[in-house]
C-alpha cells in the first residue's frame, strides 16, 4: 500500500483537475526561454491584468527518511507565485521554484490560456508537448545514469553441508 492510499479520505482527482495538474506541473518546469519563445509565437496578445504579484517569498520543504517515516522540516526553498486575469475573465496561476518573476507571469498567462478552449490546443501542441518531451528526455537521461551506477548483489545457495 502506497503513502497516497494510506490517508483517509483522499479523494480522487478528476480527469479535468488530472489534466490542470498537468498543465501547472509543466508551466512549473518549464524554462524561461520556451515561455518567452512561445510568447512570441502569439498572434495575438491577450491583455493580462496582474491579480497578484508576481512575488517571491519562502515555502518550507518537507521530508520523510525513506519515503514513509515521520515528516521533518528540511528547509526552505525560494518560490515566486503569480495570480493574473484575462480580458476574458479566466484567471491563471503560476508558482516556480527561484525569483524569476517574468517566468511566473508567463506562466500564469499560460495557464489562463490553456483553460480557455479557443486556445487551449495551440499551448499543447506549442508550449506543453515541447516541455514535456524535454522533461521526459531530462528523467531518462538520469535514469540511465543512475543504472550505470548499479550493482546487483546475489546469493548463491550451497548444498547441504
Amino acid at each position: 500500500m502506497t503513502l497516497a492510499e494510506k490517508k483517509v479520505g483522499k479523494t480522487e482527482l478528476s480527469e479535468g483537475d488530472r489534466a490542470r495538474k498537468r498543465t501547472v506541473d509543466l508551466l512549473a518546469r518549464a524554462e524561461r526561454q520556451e515561455l518567452e519563445a512561445a510568447w512570441q509565437a502569439l498572434a495575438e496578445k491577450p491583455v493580462a491584468q496582474a491579480v497578484r504579484g508576481p512575488e517571491t517569498g519562502l515555502v518550507m520543504v518537507r521530508g520523510r527518511m525513506g519515503g514513509g517515516g515521520a515528516a521533518f522540516n528540511l528547509g526552505e526553498v525560494t518560490v515566486t507565485r503569480a495570480t493574473i486575469r484575462l480580458a476574458s475573465g479566466t484567471i491563471g496561476h503560476a508558482q516556480a521554484l527561484g525569483t524569476d518573476r517574468e517566468k511566473a507571469r508567463l506562466s500564469a498567462i499560460f495557464d489562463a490560456l490553456w483553460q480557455e478552449p479557443a486556445t487551449r490546443d495551440a499551448i499543447e501542441t506549442t508550449l506543453l508537448a515541447p516541455i514535456a518531451a524535454r522533461v521526459a528526455d531530462a528523467d531518462n537521461k538520469k535514469a540511465d545514469e543512475t543504472a550505470a551506477t548499479r550493482v546487483d548483489f546475489f546469493t548463491m545457495v550451497r548444498g547441504d553441508d
